[in-house]
């Protein structure tokens, strides 16, 4: 395998079924301590009787231990009475205003992974409910399992990020995927990006669901495989039907209460499940929490950079001069990533993610572009 270039064709379902099934025949419980039980390949634990025992060693015991089980184990930890009931109901009363308020403005969320409009999507519904409802931010993100979780995978000066998800009642699956950095590309994006990207791309954030309601396995709670997110070469195998086709046929899915929290490796084979009932609008509140680290040392406005380099760029590219090398100049000044995204704004409707600032520099200098027309894309 060439590590400096990945391939579509490097992807081998035979190795993937290997090392998934393996590793459901070797997860145990003893193997897990604090866990109350193995259901469905997840670890699943009880969070009020973790919160009897948090003195400092125990908690860093606890922390270690799930770290373990988003690396090494299933992929997947279920804490069972993460939220108080109140908690959530208050939440829930604060959520619907918000979608009630969206619906009375003619707004409609797109879904990376959903056909659009299927949905009810709060995007951003961290900040939301900060301005909505203040008191309920404060109870709700008061909650220990979310910096439990949190602090085991990515450490401390960790970012959440929240987006609530009510999949109404006929609500069909998602496709099988994986999730945010390299699950929100396309093959021919991620093939880009070497081997040892691959591999780093998990440790960069954590996914996590908080269910807002019962969620029987009828009203469809996400799928699962577990030990799906061993395999390296996930990105790109998520894509090919054979990989859809193994999920189709061996995920889990494991019912919920309303309170209920599911923290798992982002690399993690899984999808929101159909929603078989006539009357659950399953709701869910969606985290991704992120690395403190995904930063650069320096906070550079390349907005302005891009504004007093463009003229220069355009000069050449008119001149003649190799495009190779201002495309070079370009990448060292131009933001290169598409996110962070106003999702509000940039909806996923048509693909995985909009363009990011650098594609519209590039166009812009393939059509001869001048700076004002630019910009409008930069705002």
């Amino acid at each position: 395998m060439d590590i400096a270039r990945l391939r579509l064709n490097d992807c081998s379902i035979d190795e993937f079924v290997n090392l998934v099934e393996a590793g459901a025949a070797e997860t145990a419980i003893e193997s897990y301590p604090f866990a109350s039980r193995i259901d469905h390949g997840a670890v699943v634990y009880n969070a009020r009787a973790l919160r009897r025992n948090d003195d400092e060693q125990t908690m860093r015991a606890l922390l270690t231990e799930l770290a373990d089980v988003f690396l090494t184990g299933p992929g997947i930890a279920v804490f069972e009475g993460a939220v108080e009931p109140d908690v959530v109901e208050s939440a829930n009363k604060a959520f619907f205003s918000i979608i009630e308020r969206q619906r009375a403005s003619g707004t409609t969320a797109g879904d990376h992974f959903a056909k659009a409009g299927a949905n009810d999507r709060i995007w951003n519904a961290l900040q939301k409910l900060a301005a909505h409802s203040p008191e309920v931010f404060c109870d709700y993100y008061a909650n220990d399992v979310i910096a439990w979780a949190s602090t085991a995978w990515l450490g401390p000066g960790y970012q959440v990020t929240s987006q609530v998800n009510v999949v109404n009642p006929g609500g069909q699956a998602q496709e099988p995927h994986r999730d945010y950095h390299l699950g929100f590309m396309t093959v021919d994006e991620a093939e880009r990006f070497p081997l040892h990207v691959h591999r780093l791309s998990p440790m960069m954030t954590l996914q996590g669901a908080i269910a807002h309601c019962d969620m029987p396995v009828e009203s469809g709670p996400t799928m699962y495989l577990p030990h799906s997110h061993k395999y390296e070469l996930g990105y790109l195998a998520w894509w090919l039907p054979e990989f859809k086709e193994y999920f189709a046929k061996h995920h889990v899915q494991v019912p919920l209460h309303a309170g209920d929290a599911v923290f798992f490796n982002p690399a993690l084979f899984h999808g929101a499940g159909t929603n078989r009932t006539a009357d659950v609008r399953r709701i869910a509140n969606l985290l991704q929490v992120g690395t403190a680290m995904g930063r650069t040392l320096e906070y550079v406005d390349r907005r302005a950079m891009v504004e007093a380099l463009y003229p220069v760029w355009l000069d050449r590219v008119a001149a003649g001069e190799d495009r190779p090398d201002i495309d070079r100049s370009v990448a060292a000044a131009a933001e290169g990533y598409y996110a962070p995204l106003d999702l509000d704004i940039d909806q996923p409707t048509n693909d995985l993610h909009p363009p990011a600032p650098i594609d519209y520099v590039h166009r812009a200098l393939d059509e001869r572009q001048s700076l004002d027309v630019l910009l409008k894309y930069l705002a």
